[in-house]
């Protein structure tokens, strides 16, 4: 989704918003396999004849990638016999400029860098180390689709990017839509889905050329969620909630090679937004809120049975078990996977993004005072009431029972993402200081609380796979005397409870 900064659009999560549109100006950004694209072709969906174009671009940056660095990228893209020179100003980056974009015609595959262009600013004495980087290949045929009162343009684009030995398929849809309400692309986009499983394309082009330039993509961890000091709370959540479905969609696209961190990232990814829907909950309860937050626990659960196996099979120490173990693995992989293919969890994705454009939890008047408060003003509060649920679940940690312990580890990991979703307006010297040491002190505190919960999940998981009563499995759940970790627990919460407030 387009968060506004600085007047220009950002896009987040396979939604796009032109820069001062309005909220019908959208954009839907897709992937697809090539045998998907041609039954979407073949399916009668896409009336008339495509109108096609041929392009090839040129991507131009330093060997260290600074242009990437900083949030620009330069290409040169040939298209009907016409070059064009484009630099694009994406992320926070763009914000330091008045445009986005720089277009300016050209005659060959050599960039034209003078006084007027960002990028001779930028670099400096550094201009010279200006080279080509990647190529991108691509056809793109357009129809116009009227569906539901509304003018949609779809775009399919296929081709290839190619960095010297490497090279990644395109194969890439879009619907942008040109007159109508944004429910009548999304009703689209579900109707496309279910002749041709789509998902939310969450890389560009460009992003994916120069992941062809490092190493093979891995596991991918929360990436910092950076505010602006002019947005309101609604801006700032849906910042947020974008952030976290592109992490997940990330790791989602590992999964088929059962990479086990990508396992542990994209429900990283899913208890984030859970999280930021925990708190912000009061503007967000409208008629889809709650089936939406359901949804999106039982995707997490589809991966927790991978997950839970996973923590074994690093500590397993004895080769039968091993086998027992990775075989389990194996059995709870084949149905998770199965549940993300499915087409529930790609509606999933479709509802979501639609709910954050659209929903109705934008213009419901029992929301409209939080939704206009200052972004800041909120994280503060916010923060403030976790940090009350979390100190006050936790006295007397000693004295209660694991299911009780338990709400607290998950109060402490709702704080936690918290304070980092609203780090960035807190970046005084003093705020920083506290900050560190806030965040020291509560996930030690998550620490000693997550030990007493593998405790009692582990003795759960064992049982499940039968392994509970193998004396070859005992060391699996052999762990420090319960007794000592919930006193660690409770000295850790004192700790947590002494920390002073960053935000304050």
């Amino acid at each position: 989704m387009s968060q506004e900064i600085g007047g220009l659009s950002q896009e987040i999560a396979g939604l796009s918003q032109e820069a001062g549109g309005s909220p019908q100006e959208i954009g839907l950004r897709l992937e697809l396999t090539a045998t998907a694209a041609a039954a979407l072709v073949a399916s009668g969906l896409l009336a008339g004849d495509p109108a096609a174009l041929q392009s090839h671009s040129v991507y131009f940056d330093t060997p260290g990638q600074d242009l990437s660095a900083a949030g620009f990228s330069l290409r040169i893209r040939e298209a009907e016999g016409e070059r064009v020179q484009i630099v694009k100003a994406t992320g926070s980056a763009a914000g330091l400029f008045v445009r986005p974009e720089w277009n300016l015609p050209v005659q060959a595959d050599v960039p034209i860098l003078d006084d007027t262009s960002p990028v001779a600013a930028l670099l400096g004495t550094r201009l010279h180390e200006i080279g080509p980087a990647f190529t991108v290949d691509m056809q793109r045929r357009v129809w116009n689709v009227l569906s539901d009162e509304a003018e949609i343009e779809l775009a399919l684009d296929e081709g290839e990017i190619v960095a010297g030995e490497r090279r990644t398929p395109i194969c890439e849809l879009k619907l942008e839509l040109k007159r109508g309400t944004p429910a009548a692309l999304f009703a689209l986009a579900r109707r496309l889905d279910a002749v041709a499983p789509l998902r939310l394309r969450v890389l560009g082009k460009a992003e994916r050329g120069y992941r062809l330039l490092g190493p093979a993509a891995g596991a991918v961890k929360a990436e910092p969620v950076t505010m602006t000091s002019d947005m309101d709370a609604a801006a700032a959540f849906r910042h947020i909630a974008g952030a976290c479905l592109r992490q997940y969609r990330l790791n989602e696209g590992l999964l088929g090679g059962r990479d086990a961190e990508a396992v542990h990232q994209a429900r990283v990814a899913l208890r984030r937004l859970r999280s930021a829907f925990s708190i912000y909950k009061p503007m967000l309860e409208d008629g889809r809120f709650q089936h939406l937050r359901d949804e999106t626990r039982w995707l997490a659960v589809s991966l927790g049975a991978m997950r839970d196996v996973d923590v074994l099979i690093e500590r397993c120490e004895v080769e039968t078990v091993r086998a027992r173990l990775v075989q389990a693995r194996a059995e709870a992989a084949n149905l998770a996977l199965a549940e993300l293919a499915s087409r529930r969890a790609r509606v999933l994705m479709l509802d979501l993004s639609e709910w954050l454009a659209a929903g109705d939890w934008r213009s419901q008047p029992s929301g409209e005072e939080i939704r206009g408060q200052p972004a800041r003003d909120f994280a503060a509060a916010a923060l403030d009431r976790f940090r009350r649920k979390v100190r006050k679940g936790g006295r007397d940690l000693a004295e209660l029972d694991d299911a009780a312990r338990h709400e607290v580890r998950k109060d402490a990991k709702k704080l936690r993402y918290a304070a980092e979703f609203f780090s960035s307006f807190f970046q005084g010297k003093r705020q920083k200081r506290r900050l560190k040491r806030f965040v020291e002190a509560l996930a030690a505190l998550q620490d000693r609380l997550g030990a007493l919960n593998d405790h009692a999940v582990t003795e759960h998981v064992l049982s499940r796979l039968g392994l509970d009563r193998d004396p070859d499995a005992a060391h699996l759940a052999a762990a420090e005397d319960k007794q000592v970790l919930i006193e660690a627990a409770a000295e850790a919460h004192d700790a947590f409870s002494d920390a002073k407030r960053f935000w304050r």
